[in-house]
C-alpha cells in the first residue's frame, strides 16, 4: 500500500516496536509484525496484531512496574 505519511513509499512486510504509556508505566514491545514504509519507515500494524498487544499490556501493566519491555509473541495473520 501506498503510505499515508509521505505519501511517496510502498509498505513491506517487516517489524517494528510498539511503545505504550499507561498511567506511570511504559511498555515496549519488541519485534511486532507490521506493513513498514520503505520511504520513511512508518510501521502499520494490523487490527488483530493490535488487539493482541492491547490485551497483552492489559497483563503486563500491574501495580509497581514502571518500564516493561517484551517481544511480541502473538499468532501472525
Amino acid at each position: 500500500m501506498k503510505c499515508i505519511i509521505c505519501k511517496v513509499g510502498e509498505t513491506r512486510p517487516g517489524r517494528t516496536a510498539i511503545t505504550l504509556e499507561r498511567n506511570t508505566t511504559t511498555l515496549v514491545f519488541k519485534a511486532v509484525p507490521a506493513e513498514v514504509c520503505a520511504n520513511c519507515g512508518e510501521p502499520y500494524v494490523a487490527d488483530e496484531i493490535s488487539r493482541q498487544i492491547l490485551a497483552a499490556a492489559d497483563l503486563a501493566a500491574r501495580p509497581g512496574v514502571q518500564v516493561e519491555v517484551q517481544d511480541f509473541i502473538g499468532a501472525v495473520t
